[in-house]
């Protein structure tokens, strides 16, 4: 299990891992379903990053291949203004020109 998990989130994994194990499903797919209803929970409550508006991505990818999102962190950290208002296209432009 995850270190960030609480007791409460580690007894809620247990627990649906059992009932999912009871109801005929493999060890696996029960781990699975258990964690993935976790980690839920704790994104909706907040007490997990959303992954999707972090990171610029992976270095080694061109930017076209990277997400508007990961572009976007990149234009933020060069202070490109009125960035929240362009496309990809001019997001990648507009990084590639700074």
């Amino acid at each position: 299990m995850p270190r960030a998990w609480s007791n409460k989130d580690e007894r809620m994994y247990e627990h649906i891992k059992d009932s999912s194990k009871k109801r005929g499903m493999s060890e696996d797919r029960a781990e699975e379903i258990a964690a993935r209803t976790v980690n839920k929970e704790r994104r909706e409550e907040g007490r997990t990053p959303n992954k999707r508006t972090q990171g610029t991505g992976n270095p080694n990818k061109s930017l076209e291949n990277r997400t508007r999102d990961e572009i976007y962190n990149i234009a933020k950290n060069k202070n490109i203004h009125g960035r929240s208002k362009m496309t990809k296209a001019e997001l990648v432009k507009a990084v590639r020109g700074h």
